[in-house]
């Protein structure tokens, strides 16, 4: 029995990457990754964000009640990209400016991180796909309690039609062709994949 299907690429030209609620606060319920792990991830997903200059929108829930503020690298990574306070809503779909910030865009595709899993990443994902849009969720970028928690989360979400990746092949989808910049994507896998500094040393000894 055939069943057909279509590999729908992500684009730089037609993706944007929102990062949910990664606070201070809510990440120390992360306990699916470890503590440095996680942090490594979410900077290199917006270190990606930057790299191929994807509309970027940061968005937090209650940050003056215990989820706490945005870690402050993001913030300083994109000092100039819309920064949703959101004063109550858990569903960052449910906030107007959200919504709006991510329709003026004019992108169709929504790369999507965030804490905790199952609630601020899912709850726009399925949101997003109920509005027609592409999207992607960053698993190792966004944490929460236990993996018994981050599989339900998943499966709901693949059942809804969200497509599950790792920031490194995110990169890999959107770059296409390493002829396009080697260095510029090797020292961005460099900083944060210890062992491909490996390969790009090697890489740089046999073509200085």
């Amino acid at each position: 029995m055939s069943k057909s299907f279509t590999y729908i690429r992500l684009s730089k030209d037609d993706a944007a990457l929102l990062l949910v609620d990664h606070q201070a606060g809510l990440i120390s319920l992360v306990q699916d990754f470890s503590p440095g792990e996680f942090k490594n991830n979410v900077l290199a997903l917006a270190a990606c964000g930057k790299y191929f200059e994807l509309p970027t929108i940061l968005t937090t829930s209650f940050e003056n009640g215990p989820n706490g503020p945005l870690v402050p690298e993001l913030k300083e990574m994109f000092p100039n990209s819309p920064y949703i306070a959101r004063p109550g809503n858990i569903n960052a779909w449910d906030n107007e400016d959200f919504v709006r910030a991510i329709k003026q865009t004019g992108r169709k595709q929504l790369i999507i991180a965030g804490v905790v899993t199952e609630v601020c990443v899912a709850f726009p994902a399925l949101s997003a796909i109920e509005e027609g849009y592409e999207v992607y969720v960053i698993t190792d970028a966004s944490g929460t309690f236990n993996e018994v928690t981050r599989h339900s989360a998943w499966l709901r979400m693949q059942a809804a039609g969200v497509q599950l990746m790792n920031w490194f092949a995110m990169a890999c989808e959107l770059h296409r062709d390493w002829r396009n910049d080697i260095e510029g994507l090797g020292t961005l896998f460099s900083n944060h994949i210890p062992n491909y500094r490996n390969l790009m040393t090697s890489y740089f000894t046999r073509n200085p």
